[in-house]
């Protein structure tokens, strides 16, 4: 995911770095299509019962799992007020926690880390309620200063959860050392809203509001829990270069 971001993240601004320096100010014609470099913060409910129980057994808050959130967006226009949007997301977090209830056998905290990480895959539509630009003559285009938008989509979802060093043996109370993990994926589906904010005819910056549906079975290691809810909900502010 690293490497994809800095991928992302050069293109977008030798992208950006080389428009700017062309044209006279407007597009000849409306644009085809945008590309976005996002990054937020991301809150997943966890609302399950495999985080009910980390959450009730170690010292982890109801915001351990929140977390930085990065993402790309390529938008193809489709008509004046509607984009077909395919996105790729990373949002993670690590919290470090002990037992709540439990000490080891020299009365020291029992201590493991909790990692969360989240990489939905994304198609979406985004509908533009207000005109976004305006032509002038034949040729020229220039965008709005804002352009508010709504959206909705759907995709397919990765996750890993681990937890990692040392835990209680509620049988016999033992303490022993291990990684406990799971990586899978489930169908997800979204919907977003926010606005751009045009800085000039190919650039703007782009705020969004998202709210994520997800569920997906969890691996051997965590096995006698329901499915992870993966769901939660997401702010971000980005780069957006228009093509």
């Amino acid at each position: 995911m690293r490497s994809i971001g800095r991928a992302l993240a050069l293109f977008v601004l030798a992208t950006s770095s080389a428009l700017a320096q062309t044209g006279n100010g407007y597009l000849f014609g409306r644009p085809d299509g945008s590309v976005t470099l996002r990054g937020g913060y991301a809150h997943p409910l966890a609302g399950s019962d495999v985080f009910d129980f980390a959450r009730k057994q170690l010292t982890l808050g109801h915001s351990a799992f929140d977390g930085f959130a990065l993402g790309g967006d390529v938008s193809f226009v489709l008509r004046s007020d509607l984009d077909l949007v395919v996105g790729l997301d990373w949002s993670g977090s690590s919290s470090r926690s002990e037992f709540r209830d439990y000490v080891d056998n020299k009365q020291l905290p029992i201590e493991q880390t909790t990692s969360l990480s989240r990489i939905p895959f994304t198609a979406s539509l985004k509908w533009y309620p207000v005109p976004r630009g305006r032509s002038v003559g034949k040729f020229a285009w220039i965008p709005a200063k804002y352009a508010p938008y709504l959206g909705a989509g759907a995709g397919i979802m990765w996750y890993s959860l681990t937890q990692d060093g040392d835990f209680v043996d509620f049988k016999t109370l033992n303490v022993f050392s291990h990684r406990f993990e799971s990586s899978k994926a489930g169908p997800t589906a979204h919907v977003l809203a926010g606005f751009e904010y045009s800085l000039n005819q190919r650039l703007g910056i782009s705020t969004e509001g998202r709210y994520i549906w997800s569920r997906a079975d969890l691996g051997d290691d965590f096995s006698g829990f329901k499915p992870i809810d993966l769901s939660g909900f997401s702010t971000s502010v980005g780069l957006l270069v228009r093509f």
